[in-house]
């Protein structure tokens, strides 16, 4: 409806509005006459545009977004001549009329005036041609737009000697109309009570007349002020009729809605990652990098177009001539991706061996048909302003905290604004045996030529990756994409701090449109040592020697384990506090976009058993134990001992009071358990509180954890809601599988929270609105406990349907939504991708 005519609006119009459409919530407020509806002689007959009206009721439906029309007119007569859906809000008389049997509020002496009033304009409209005199609850209005210019004159010279001097009336005169009222007339009191009433933190008011200036007077800040039509005002924009209006509301709307729902956001699986040894930058299956942070993976993004649409960064490269690419794929056992059209090849993959402070991006375009590229850096979220400036091999990215350049020989560039930020655009053509290269370096000013040919890049590139797949041991079943889900976890390796992030993206939503959007980039204890431990069972051991390395330090700064937060920072520092990105849509219109996580102040005694665990598998791999494991592993069953009959929040993070979770109860088993084979497995010296305390929780689990009227072990020891991490009674080992508690637990978990592909984490209010998707950590546990308990049909059948969730090129998200069928949550996510190798190997033997 705008997107056209919207190009008629001046720039910095179009500027300021695109940044008005952003704001949490929008409040748009209007006048009637000459500003929805022309003016005309006859009030009676001043219809609004139809494009006015589409365009307000569309803006009143969409989320956090409230419209008003605040008008001179009766609000009776507003309602009924405007014809607007009763989502617009009527204001009538000037700002004073809110509801339409208000005038039964009036006092008596007010009602006395407003008698007077209307037997004097009685009189005036008998004896003075052309006057239309309209009634209203409050108030009279003399219209004297059809009386003759002499006539105007004497009426107008009357009524101020008259009535504008009686007692307990306000005036307040327009274009061809001075209006009487017995109550308060203010458009700008009105304005603040509309918006004190619905939250807004920004307002646009459109109008034409003296008696809008009062609501323009109360614009500040953000809002926008739009007047219609000549004659001064205290409002900073101007368009000339009410044809402009609706082209500026239409153009509103269309800026809005995109910035709330997302520029037609991509599936989520259907994004590829990209990674070295430092970064990771997210590919859409077009060939657009819409997700890239840096100077690391949990810094502000450059490129937010996955959470906020173009206007919040991207790079894009297309066919001239518009065409869906024939694929995308990963060069086998690399980090490298392809994406393909019938004569062109975009070549992506992030840089290695580069100084710490750098992220170099290179883009390689091959084929024989012209390319579209699109280079529009936005840093921190798109709330820093950028220039870009043509150099002689590229552009200069002006404005950031770090310097960033885009080497690209011999690309005719060009910049333009919208404003506030610019974009750089170009049409190249690759020749044969002579690619175009784009080489996005963050970090650094250098625009020269590379002292390593890109040919030789590349070739580094795919070796970091190659080489080290060939020294995994696999799985015979669906052994590609198990090679897969290593690299991405290898992908999420913060190699210079020996971290693992748990997913590489934040606030991709858990429900569609849903506020359950967390930040995942960074190092959970939990996620981490569960990572390290997958590539461990698939020969990979530097990773956890990195991770255990990094944990180490982090306990160097605490005075003991107990002391351990969930999560730090990748440098293993404490986290900052949760903030909100209110500028940000979110993806698909999923808001808030959060940077940091609350759950840094969590207590979960859980974090300790998989630490543990990972220590054993790499010991039992390796065939040696350090001493400074074994000192941790001794720290970490000391830790347990003292708080192990604690309540906590849990592995999920509730944000509710803590409970006695059994998975918390077991993982603290778990980790004495795994501490007392460990230590007897290497000759350890073993504390004697540790087989007692191993029984002692065990025992209280037992007694605690199972609820006979669910026949099942349940969340927590005070209720009898279940969760898919009670699994773990027999997934540990604390149980026999063949016990029939455990069995009853599988049967009882898979009818209360497995549905069709997937399984839920758990179906009770967890003090979040919304819902969440089912978890594919969970749906592999299940796997597992079917296999346990000879129930390998289901496995297999569960198993298949995670794999047919997967992306084109192997990616799983954390979540999916087995009713509307798609994928949910932060991408590309550990937890699934050690699942998926977890059960793959279990179904392999």
């Amino acid at each position: 409806m705008a997107s056209s005519d919207g190009q008629r609006l001046p720039a910095e119009l179009r500027r300021v509005l695109t940044t008005l459409a952003r704001t949490p919530h929008l409040l748009v407020a209007s006048d009637y006459d000459g500003t929805l509806a022309p003016i005309v002689d006859d009030p009676a007959l001043a219809l609004p545009l139809p494009e006015a009206v589409a365009a307000l009721r569309c803006l009143a439906g969409l989320h956090e977004t409230t419209t008003a029309v605040i008008s001179g007119r009766a609000l009776r007569d507003l309602a009924t001549l405007s014809r607007l859906p009763g989502e617009v809000h009527l204001v009538g008389s000037h700002g004073s009329e809110f509801a339409v049997d208000f005038v039964r509020a009036l006092p008596e002496e007010a009602r006395n005036v407003l008698d007077r009033v209307r037997s004097e304009a009685e009189s005036l409209c008998q004896s003075t041609p052309g006057l239309l005199i309209e009634l209203k609850p409050a108030s009279v209005a003399f219209h004297y737009r059809q009386c003759s210019p002499t006539t105007a004159r004497q009426l107008l010279a009357h009524l101020r000697s008259d009535l504008c001097i009686w007692d307990g009336v306000q005036v307040s005169e327009g274009k061809a109309v001075i209006e009487f009222s017995v109550v308060e007339t203010d458009k700008g009191h009105a304005l603040d009570i509309l918006r004190h009433q619905v939250g807004a933190t920004a307002a646009i008011f459109l109008g034409d007349d003296v008696t809008d200036e009062k609501a323009f007077a109360r614009l500040s800040g953000p809002d926008l002020g739009i007047r219609v039509g000549v004659g001064e005002s205290l409002a900073e924009h101007r368009v000339a009729d009410p044809a402009d209006v609706a082209t500026v509301l239409a153009f509103l709307l269309e800026e809005r809605r995109a910035w709330l729902h997302g520029d037609q956001a991509v599936p989520i699986e259907r994004l590829t990652m990209l990674a070295n040894e430092r970064s990771v930058a997210l590919v859409t299956p077009d060939a657009k990098v819409n997700w890239l942070c840096h100077p690391e993976p949990d810094s502000a993004a450059i490129f937010a177009d996955l959470l906020g649409g173009p206007a919040a960064g991207h790079f894009s490269i297309k066919p001239e001539h518009g065409s869906l690419p024939l694929g995308q794929r990963y060069l086998p056992g690399t980090m490298i991706v392809e994406t393909r059209w019938s004569r062109l090849l975009v070549t992506d993959y992030l840089e290695h061996d580069l100084a710490s402070h750098r992220t170099d991006l290179v883009r390689r375009i091959s084929g024989s048909t012209n390319a579209v590229i699109t280079f529009a850096p936005r840093p921190e979220f798109g709330q820093v302003p950028v220039r870009l400036l043509r150099e002689r091999d590229g552009l200069r990215v002006v404005g950031t905290s770090d310097p960033m350049v885009l080497r690209s020989p011999g690309v005719d560039w060009e910049i333009t604004s919208d404003g506030q930020q610019e974009t750089a655009h170009a049409v190249v053509r690759p020749r044969e045996g002579a690619p175009v290269l784009l080489e996005l370096r963050c970090g650094t000013d250098d625009l020269s030529e590379s002292v390593v040919d890109e040919p030789a890049r590349h070739i580094r590139a795919a070796s970091y990756w190659y080489d080290w797949a060939k020294t995994l041991t696999l799985p015979s079943v669906e052994s590609d994409l198990v090679l897969r889900s290593a690299l991405t976890l290898r992908g999420l390796v913060h190699k210079d701090s020996g971290s693992i992030m748990a997913a590489a993206t934040t606030s991709l939503p858990e429900e569609l449109g849903g506020v359950r959007n967390w930040d995942y980039r960074y190092c959970w204890l939990r996620d981490g040592a569960m990572t390290a431990a997958a590539l461990v069972s698939v020969g990979s051991f530097a990773e956890a020697d990195g991770f255990l390395a990094w944990l180490h330090g982090v306990l160097e700064t605490i005075p003991g384990p107990e002391r351990l937060h969930p999560l730090y920072t990748l440098h293993g520092t404490q986290l900052g506090a949760e903030a909100v990105i209110d500028t940000l849509p979110g993806y698909a219109g999923s808001r808030p976009v959060r940077v940091g996580n609350l759950a840094n102040q969590q207590v979960q005694l859980d974090v300790f058993g998989p630490v543990v665990d990972l220590v054993v598998h790499l010991a039992t791999a390796r065939g040696t134990l350090s001493d400074a494991d074994w000192t941790m592993v001794q720290a970490m069953a000391e830790a347990v001992s003292r708080r192990w009959h604690e309540p906590d929040h849990g592995i999920w993070e509730e944000r509710h009071a803590p409970r006695h979770h059994v998975y918390s109860k077991v993982m603290c088993w778990l980790t004495i358990d795994r501490a007392i084979k460990l230590g007897e497995q290497f000759g350890r010296d073993l504390a004697p509180s540790w087989v007692p305390l191993r029984d002692t929780i065990a025992t209280d689990v037992l007694k605690n954890g199972w609820n006979d009227e669910v026949q099942s072990f349940t969340t927590a020891y005070d209720g009898d809601d279940l969760d898919a991490a009670s699994l773990f009674v027999g997934l540990s080992g604390l149980i026999d599988p063949a016990d029939e508690r455990f069995q009853s637990t599988v049967t009882a978990i898979e009818a209360e929270l497995r549905s069709g592909s997937t399984v839920y984490r758990y179906r009770r209010d967890d003090g979040l609105p919304g819902d969440e998707g089912g978890f594919h950590l969970c749906a592999a546990w299940m796997i597992e406990s079917y296999l346990l308990t000879g129930r390998r049909t289901e496995a297999e059948e569960l198993f298949s349907q995670i794999i047919a969730a997967a992306g084109p090129t192997g990616l799983l998200p954390e979540e999916y939504d087995p009713v509307a069928e798609r994928s949910l949550g932060n991408h590309p996510q550990a937890y699934s991708h050690l699942g998926l190798i977890r059960c793959a190997q279990l179904l392999s033997q």
